[in-house]
């Protein structure tokens, strides 16, 4: 199924908040990089921005190091961090004659090289908005019941192989947006978690077009001991509490 044409974004804001992420974040630079070096991205220019909110180590300079555009916040609150990424991505694209696409993902994550190729190929189509999943990396030594209990949990409504898994996630670190929508949807909302979801809940109100599909993941962490309190990992911390090893390993239901 395919959304009504529109106008075709012509450039691209990658946004990322990060808080302390020193060590994680070249990787998710690197990727983003690769991503907008695709042939499928072509001549659209590509601006990366990291919003550096509340950091004491070294993630700003690291960002600037890898050529991105870095915004210091003091908001403690990743929904105000995204918002300031992408209004800068969009004062600094003011003069394009056209939409722009915001990519949006985050510092302990990494796109595939044809990330960005992908959501401005839904942008073509039509599609306002492109919801993605993520699939979790480099699990803890001795943990397969919580990669295990976190699959069957996350893949619950996949339907089965060859047809398109409409589902019902919603991350941060793999959300694209057409700035028109963004703007009528009136952004990221100012808050602390599940800003990512307010955004999509707007913009189904606001009748954005809006795909969800499996198609293009971003592999993200799995730590538990989260930035952001009640987000990714606070999920995978519960899961592991509410999951006893000794129970998953020995076949014991874990539902």
């Amino acid at each position: 199924m395919r959304a009504p044409a529109g106008a075709p974004p012509v450039a691209v804001a990658v946004v990322i908040p990060a808080r302390d992420e020193e060590a994680l974040l070249p990787a998710a630079l690197a990727s983003v990089r690769a991503a907008a070096g695709h042939p499928g991205v072509g001549a659209t220019p590509v601006l990366t921005v990291v919003v550096a909110d509340t950091c004491t180590d070294a993630t700003a300079a690291v960002a600037r190091a890898a050529g991105a555009q870095v915004v210091p916040v003091g908001f403690r609150n990743v929904g105000r961090s995204r918002a300031a990424g992408v209004l800068t991505a969009l004062s600094f694209f003011g003069d394009v004659p056209g939409p722009v696409w915001i990519a949006s993902t985050d510092a302990d994550s990494t796109v595939r090289p044809d990330w960005l190729a992908h959501q401005l190929a839904r942008a073509a189509e039509g599609w306002d908005a492109v919801v993605g999943t993520v699939t979790a990396d480099r699990w803890p030594p001795g943990k397969p019941h919580l990669a295990a209990r976190y699959h069957r949990l996350y893949e619950t409504t996949r339907p089965p192989s060859g047809r398109p898994w409409h589902h019902p996630h919603v991350h941060g670190a793999n959300l694209g947006v057409g700035s028109r929508a963004y703007t009528a949807a009136g952004g990221f909302p100012p808050a602390a978690l599940d800003e990512d979801r307010g955004l999509v809940d707007a913009l189904e109100r606001t009748g954005a077009r809006i795909l969800r599909t499996a198609d293009c993941p971003v592999t993200t962490s799995t730590r538990t001991t989260p930035r952001a309190q009640g987000g990714f990992g606070d999920h995978l911390a519960n899961l592991e509490r509410a999951v006893p090893p000794l129970a998953a390993s020995s076949g014991e239901p874990v539902s």
